[in-house]
């Protein structure tokens, strides 16, 4: 594959590398700085990621492409990081891990919803009382807030039965 490594063939090359750490694989992207070129690896888990998982899957990403030729002969440097705030909600695991934030959802019937994602559970969302199927999810994005979040803000019988815990 040489140097023109495909983003489909690194995600389904590392995806059970990262799995292996217990890590999910959130994206891989390949771009040029000047005569080198940067891959990025993104990783996430439930509870997040601490410096010592991403140092942990570093290395058994650049093992793996080393065995590899999927990045050729020409130099790259590896980066590995969690996903930033900005990264869109796309997956049911991206919104679970986003509860208690504050998010901007747009629905697929152009709508758009504000508020706290207040629970989650393996077919939809509740953000601030109201409860929207993923299948009506078209992405989100978590807000920036200035004021922290208290847990007495948080009242637990506003969203019923689900509990924000998978499975």
């Amino acid at each position: 594959m040489g140097s023109a490594a495909s983003r489909d063939h690194l995600m389904k090359l590392l995806e059970p590398v990262v799995a292996a750490e217990g890590l999910d694989l959130e994206d891989v992207t390949i771009t040029n700085a000047g005569r080198r070129r940067v891959l990025r690896v993104v990783v996430d888990r439930d509870g997040g990621v601490t410096l010592d998982d991403v140092a942990e899957v570093s290395n058994a990403v650049s093992a793996t492409l080393d065995e590899d030729d999927s990045m050729g002969s020409a130099p790259y440097t590896l980066e590995v990081s969690s996903p930033g705030v900005d990264r869109p909600l796309t997956e049911p695991r991206h919104w679970r891990r986003a509860i208690k934030r504050l998010v901007k959802a747009d629905l697929r019937d152009g709508t758009v919803v504000e508020g706290r994602i207040m629970g989650v559970d393996e077919t939809g969302v509740v953000i601030d009382g109201r409860r929207i199927d993923f299948q009506d999810l078209a992405r989100g994005r978590v807000q920036v807030e200035f004021r922290r979040f208290e847990e007495d803000d948080f009242d637990e019988d506003d969203f019923g039965d689900v509990d924000g815990e998978e499975g």
